[in-house]
């Protein structure tokens, strides 16, 4: 049986939280809107880019939410990796996966073309099945659709799949797809939020909880 690893993105491979947060308030000055700091903002992100432009506005200004979305995709575009970087060890633990014969992929929120070029960017020695992010070709996560578009991608055996992230979105995916789930306490919401989706939804004996990328490799291969 072969193992699958389905990684989220933010928050999980990278800490990417900086230049999120500085494509929104760059947004929201224009708007004549406050600006956030960047721990509001872990708060703020995990259902995709205009869930977190309408969250990041005052409530008096909820009606710009399209257009701070235009202006943070464009902004964005333009700064995805001014200050975005992989976790410490999160290459090595992937790279170890790759070696080992675990089968790699991406299931983020973040919109689907700056999830590719970022992935291609930090890890351009993966071979990852697939990176799917947000597009108007599937529901966001936690609908298990990206997940299921993966399997569509898989020959037809057995496979254990683990979805890894940082959220409670990543716990919900893995709980409407059924499939073990692997979280990451060094990411934007905590282990304590963590804990909680999981023991709420009882996924206690298919679920893990990593202090460090390298327990990712470790738990799946041993």
């Amino acid at each position: 049986m072969k193992d699958i690893a389905i990684f989220d993105l933010d928050g999980t491979i990278a800490d990417t939280i900086c230049d999120l947060g500085d494509a929104v308030n760059y947004g929201l000055e224009k708007l004549g809107c406050p600006a956030h700091n960047y721990e509001a903002y872990k708060q703020m992100v995990g259902n995709g880019a205009k869930k977190l432009c309408f969250r990041a506005l005052p409530e008096y200004k909820k009606d710009k939410a399209e257009e701070l979305y235009i202006m943070f995709k464009e902004y964005y575009s333009h700064h995805y990796l001014d200050k975005t970087k992989l976790y410490d060890g999160m290459k090595e633990t992937i790279e170890k996966l790759q070696n080992n014969g675990v089968i790699l992929a991406v299931a983020t929120n973040k919109p689907e073309d700056a999830a590719m070029k970022m992935i291609e960017k930090l890890l351009p020695d993966i071979d990852f099945l697939c990176v799917l992010g947000g597009s108007n070709k599937r529901l966001l996560k936690p609908d298990p659709a990206v997940i299921l578009e993966i399997y569509d991608l898989l020959p037809d055996e057995e496979f254990c799949v683990y979805m890894i992230g940082d959220s409670n979105v990543d716990v919900m995916t893995a709980c409407n797809a059924d499939i073990g789930f692997i979280g990451c306490s060094w990411g934007f919401r905590g282990r304590d939020e963590l804990e909680t989706c999981i023991i709420e939804n009882r996924r206690e004996m298919c679920s893990f909880i990593a202090e460090k990328p390298s327990d990712i490799a470790d738990f799946i291969l041993y």
